[in-house]
């Protein structure tokens, strides 16, 4: 009984170790819920959806396999010639047999290592080709979303699903999965190995199996809870960084960096914690997989001594010096898979957590899109119609209420009003920013829903408050990058009185331009807008508080540029100042998301009504600056 008293040792640490881990998940089981324990969606649907993008490239991923299966070969041979070249030396000694086995370990060892770089560069240029599609069919989604889809998702958790997240499943496609069923052929062909060389040691080693099955699965569940609440750290660390780097200069004026670092650093301890919490899970698991193969491979050494004292005969098979050399190999070779199965277990859990988060993105329906026969408009002519409209963001608090106005081809029409009284909303309708909930927007008489979305904003042109300009330079900001000459473009430039400040920069068109077009004020942003704008020739042009942020003398130069634009076509005018609109064919005034009245300026200052009260409001704020 002595004699198997280190077996019974080992048996029982390894049970110990099993109860502490199931115990563990036990007591947080319940809580799996509230800390985000398991995702809304399966790894199998998971898995499908990703090898949707690997499915064009199966040819490389059979390649690959083919590969794969002759590196296997050095891992399932290797112990039998090192085996066999012990049973040569305790032999009648032969140097010509030694040297034939020396040049077969020798080719074997060369043919795995080429197999492995044939391996791995076919997986990398494989896989960037699968993320790459990815990330583009990401981005598209991101594109067809409305405004209202996009307003309630911070830039900085778009930018992380489009970066990060699909960094993370790359790992998936260039070598985790290869790796993963390679792992898996090794296993089972040492397995079949170590039944062919001796039935007994082979019963010890597979005794372990049940735990290492136990420990795997128990780490996966524990990976999954790490691996989720690290995803969700960093992208609130990017969504705060994309935020408060890009009002960075708000923050400095009001002298709130104390604060705003304070509440950087609370965000970057979730993260650390969370990272730290991950690395925790691993560095707990590969430990005990490591144990139990010392385990094992004490098991042997313990059960060749015993065989070695005393001969042990199993099924007619016997332990040897060269059975138990070649046992040791397999052994490390078989737990070696085992370990390196948990790293990718560690990984997987990284790629499925990061697939679910863009597919979740990926998976949100757009609000506005293409209705069924919807039609495109080679011309249009500019006669928009609203038909007793209503609009609200959030149901039932209505920005607009029963609107219903008409606009004739070429007319030049400006909405005035209150802020929130619904100017701004009219435009976004127009270009079906948003979907209206009652009524009908008309364009040439076509209903805007039976129009495609792309064709119908083709037609628009619109010059914003708010000026956005990418990075690059002026000539890739006006143009978009469609095609024009440099004449054409300084043609529009003049006309919009923008080549004035673009003649006294050193480069002129090719001037760079700073994220946010920050290194130009307000008013060149503005003018290279309105350059943008009228380059592509829209037929209805749309200005929205256009000249809110520009002072009087650019104010002025742009003056005789709107009174050109309004015989290009039909234009929609939005502003605070009167003064800007009084020019128009016809102001429609706003209150409160209902139309008020409708006339020309002096129809309008002649009823003496919210028209009149808002241009006597400006007109006294005026002298009295004057007067200042």
């Amino acid at each position: 009984m002595y004699e198997y008293l280190p077996l019974l040792i080992v048996g029982a640490i390894v049970g110990v170790i099993s109860g502490i881990m199931i115990f563990a998940y036990a007591t947080i089981k319940d809580k799996k819920e509230s800390i985000g324990f398991d995702r809304k969606m399966k790894d199998t649907d998971l898995f499908k959806r990703l090898l949707a993008y690997a499915k064009p490239y199966w040819k490389n991923f059979v390649f690959v396999g083919v590969v794969m299966l002759v590196t296997i070969s050095y891992d399932i041979t290797s112990p039998l010639i090192v085996s066999s070249i012990s049973e040569l030396i305790k032999g009648p000694f032969q140097l010509n047999q030694l040297w034939l086995r020396i040049a077969l370990y020798a080719s074997v060892l060369v043919v795995s290592l080429v197999g492995g770089y044939l391996q791995a560069i076919t997986l990398q240029k494989t896989g960037q080709k699968i993320i790459s599609k990815l990330r583009e069919d990401a981005f598209q989604h991101i594109e067809s979303m409305s405004h209202a889809q996009l307003s309630k998702i911070p830039v900085g958790t778009l930018v992380t699903r489009v970066t990060n997240d699909t960094n993370s499943i790359s790992m998936m496609f260039t070598g985790l999965l290869v790796n993963l069923v390679k792992n898996c052929f090794v296993i089972v062909g040492v397995l079949v190995a170590m039944l062919f060389l001796n039935y007994m040691l082979t019963l010890m080693v597979l005794c372990f199996v049940p735990f290492v099955a136990l420990f795997t699965v128990l780490f996966r569940k524990f990976s999954r809870r790490a691996y989720r609440r690290e995803k969700d750290a960093t992208t609130a660390v990017n969504t705060y960084l994309s935020e408060n780097l890009s009002g960075m200069k708000i923050i400095q004026v009001f002298n709130q960096e104390d604060r705003k670092l304070q509440d950087f650093e609370e965000r970057n301890t979730r993260l650390y914690n969370a990272s730290k919490q991950q690395i925790f899970v691993f560095s707990i698991f590969r430990p005990i997989v490591y144990m139990l193969y010392i385990a094992c491979v004490m098991c042997l050494f313990c059960l060749g001594s015993m065989s070695y004292i005393k001969p042990i005969e199993f099924l007619g098979q016997t332990v040897n010096s060269e059975v138990l050399i070649a046992f040791y190999m397999y052994i490390n070779k078989f737990f070696n898979p085992i370990q390196g199965l948990a790293e990718q277990f560690h990984r997987l859990q990284s790629a499925f957590a990061s697939a679910e988060k863009i597919f979740t993105i990926m998976d949100m329906k757009p609000d506005v899109v293409d209705t069924e026969g919807a039609i495109e408009l080679e011309t249009v002519k500019g006669e928009i119609e609203f038909k007793n409209v209503w609009f609200a963001y959030n149901e039932g608090e209505w920005v607009l209420k029963d609107v219903s106005f008409h606009i004739k081809p070429n007319e030049t029409v400006a909405f005035v009003g209150a802020t929130g009284s619904g100017k701004t909303t009219i435009l976004s309708l127009l270009c079906r920013n948003y979907d209206i909930q009652k009524g009908e927007i008309l364009l040439d008489g076509v209903n805007i829903k039976n129009i495609k979305i792309s064709n119908l904003r083709k037609h628009f042109g619109q010059m914003l408050q708010d000026v956005f300009l990418f990075a690059g330079t002026i000539r890739s900001n006006i143009v978009l990058r469609d095609e024009f000459s440099d004449e054409e473009i300084m043609r529009v430039c003049k006309y919009v009185n923008a080549d004035k400040f673009i003649s006294k920069m050193a480069l002129g068109l090719d001037e760079e331009v700073r994220e946010r077009g920050n290194n130009f004020s307000a008013g060149q942003r503005q003018l290279l807008s309105f350059a943008r704008t009228i380059i592509h020739k829209p037929e209805v042009m749309i200005l929205d508080e256009a000249t809110a942020n520009i002072d009087t003398e650019t104010e002025i130069l742009i003056q005789d540029s709107l009174e050109k634009m309004m015989n290009i076509g039909t234009m929609i005018i939005v502003a605070h100042r009167l003064s800007t609109v009084q020019h128009a064919d016809k102001i429609v005034v706003i209150h409160k998301g209902e139309v008020v009245e409708m006339g020309n300026h002096d129809e309008l200052l002649k009823k003496q009504g919210r028209y009149h009260e808002l241009y006597m409001l400006q007109y006294s704020k005026q002298q009295l600056q004057q007067q200042d």
